[in-house]
């Protein structure tokens, strides 16, 4: 048998193993195994504790000693306080308001699916789908997108469905988490998909213009959509010589150019894919192109061997119709066509797109210029961004242990998507059967990263002196507490549609009254006493903050308030200037 000794060395070891294969984007089924082997080992050694504490004399009483308990977050989560909420309820309002501007009709799927809809969907990628191994007699996993769920919807549809189908909700990753750039393991996404036989390139063109509209809304700052066709890069990696079993991971590899250098790409092509250096270098002088509009199409025609491939002909054919249609949108300055953007996620078969912010980038990286090809005379890489190893041995699976150096990382993409002709189809066929050919439903949709984007907007909406709540009025109480007067009084202004609260005291002190209204940036203090109830009237102090030295405060108010009849006193209010121009988390 094992000692605890000899264990605590083969765990060490394994768990290097599994770090090193987490990190070369090895075979997913080596990786599983590695980890499978190494959570044996832990339990072998877990199971030697417990018998050597359970080793002494019983004396009937349970002598183990309860621990401490850790009160923390699961890792890749968070809490978000009232304040964090009131700013991504916003977002996420803006965001379902575009959805629903464009057309779009709301689905929910769940949050877990049987294993076996997931799996083969995501290429390399499926090693970070969250396996809840056997449950009451499925084997199921943690949704990874909402694109598998609603192609998985469609298909018990029949794939009949056509229109635009929008989901907002959480999804979750076993990824290495980057919690201050709002890459997480649990995260809110919210999609928009076309889906149905439309014309060409119109949905594709709406999906974008959809997208610009949202990211303009936002305030994001200025933001680039990058866009390339699947089809393009197939063309271009069966005229460069890629054996078609590689074009996926090959893809995946091209995919990191914004994140690596060319030297780095063009060595996990050779060194871990098995890619000649001939065939990197030709595949090399395609993925540096890019730029800011359809100027590349003219270089791309003008290409005769690529041209002579059906697939990226038909590719360039589409970009040039989906060019001219986003010009009638008017959002051709927000795109830069990105010979580089691969998508590494195995089902897109047309369009794809990512949007970028000045922060997606690692600090330190400089990315290709807009016309970049390889030159012997350009500046060498920037070094890839290096990761901060942690000091402290843990208890935790070897994903666990590794640290992310967060001042080295990017934003990346806050919005992604792209054109997935097959996936419905995939699903009918398998279920009509081997050898039968189901139903087909084009589709094409968008995922918005809501915590990539919170990370951007908070610290503005912080800096800009936003509210952390919506109350427009609250009550309060001169003398004697006057609670069930303060109530009728709360609920008549609530029945209106002012939201307005009160501070929940029999005989509340005035002070504190105005200090609880003070603390929630509330604009209409209104204050009833013995006197205004016997006239029929109340006294509104309106309240306003003003920066002060980069901090926000309360501006001094010299006036003893206005005096409102009762009965006039919701009119009165939403006449105001203060009321009119109100919306949600406005600026001071």
């Amino acid at each position: 048998m094992s000692t605890a000794e000899s264990l605590a060395t083969e765990i060490t070891q394994q768990t290097a193993l599994v770090n090193e294969l987490r990190l070369s984007n090895t075979d997913p089924t080596a990786f599983d195994a590695a980890r499978k082997k190494l959570g044996e080992l832990k339990k072998a050694l877990g199971a030697i504790g417990k018998a050597d504490g359970n080793a002494g004399p019983s004396d009937g009483k349970d002598n183990k000693k309860k621990g401490r308990l850790l009160l923390k977050t699961a890792k890749g989560t968070r809490d978000y306080g009232p304040a964090e909420m009131f700013c991504r309820e916003y977002i996420e309002r803006i965001v379902k308001d575009v959805f629903t501007s464009y057309g779009g009709s709301c689905l929910d799927t769940p949050v877990f699916e049987r294993k076996d809809v997931l799996t083969d969907k995501y290429g390399e990628d499926s090693k970070l789908i969250f396996d809840l191994m056997d449950q009451g007699g499925e084997q199921l996993a943690l949704r990874y997108d909402h694109t598998v769920p609603l192609a998985r919807y469609l298909a018990m549809s029949g794939a009949t469905v056509q229109g635009k189908i929008w989901q907002v909700g959480k999804v979750y990753r076993r990824d290495s988490p980057v919690m201050s750039k709002g890459r997480m393991r649990e995260f809110m996404q919210a999609d928009l998909d076309i889906v149905g036989a439309w014309d060409p390139m119109i949905p594709d063109a709406e999906i974008v213009s959809l997208l610009c509209t949202i990211l303009t809304r936002l305030d994001v700052g200025e933001f680039t959509i990058k866009i390339n066709n699947r089809k393009i890069l197939d063309g271009i990696f069966e005229t460069c010589g890629v054996p078609p079993e590689k074009i996926r991971t090959i893809s995946s590899a091209v995919d990191k150019l914004d994140k690596l250098p060319w030297a780095d790409v063009k060595k996990e092509m050779t060194d871990e894919k098995g890619l000649s250096p001939e065939v990197a270098d030709k595949i090399g002088e395609y993925v540096k192109l890019k730029a800011g509009g359809p100027s590349l199409l003219d270089q791309l025609k003008a290409d005769e061997t690529l041209m002579s491939n059906p697939n990226a002909k038909d590719g360039i054919l589409e970009m040039q119709l989906l060019f001219t249609l986003l010009g009638a949108y008017n959002v051709l300055d927000k795109i830069s066509f990105d010979m580089s953007l691969a998508r590494g996620l195995d089902y897109y078969t047309g369009i794809i797109y990512e949007a970028i912010v000045a922060a997606s980038a690692p600090p330190g990286f400089t990315p290709n210029g807009p016309t970049s090809t390889p030159s012997e005379t350009s500046a060498p890489p920037a070094p890839a961004p290096s990761k901060k190893k942690s000091k402290k041995p843990k208890a935790e699976d070897a994903e666990e242990e590794e640290e992310v150096d967060e001042s080295q990382v990017g934003v990346g993409s806050i919005a992604a998507g792209g054109r997935y002709d097959n996936l419905v189809g995939a699903f009918t066929s398998a279920a009509a059967g081997e050898g039968k050919k189901g139903a087909q439903c084009p589709c094409i949709g968008v995922s918005i990263g809501l915590d990539r984007i919170f990370a951007l907007v908070w610290p503005t909406w912080v800096e800009r002196g936003m509210r952390g709540k919506e109350t427009m009025a609250y009550v309060i109480a001169v003398g004697d507490g006057l609670l069930e007067e303060r109530i009728k009084l709360v609920q008549n202004l609530r029945e209106a549609g002012i939201k307005t609260d009160f501070l929940a005291k029999r005989k509340p002190k005035l002070p504190a009254q105005f200090a609880a209204a003070e603390k929630d940036e509330v604009p209409f203090d209104i204050l009833i006493g013995g006197d205004e109830l016997k006239g029929g009237m109340v006294v509104v102090k309106e309240q306003k903050w003003e920066f002060v030295d980069g901090k926000k405060v309360k501006v001094q108010a010299m006036d003893q308030g206005t005096k409102v009849k009762r009965e006039e006193l919701v009119d009165w209010i939403k006449q105001t200037p203060t009321y009119l121009g109100w919306s949600s988390g406005r600026l001071i």
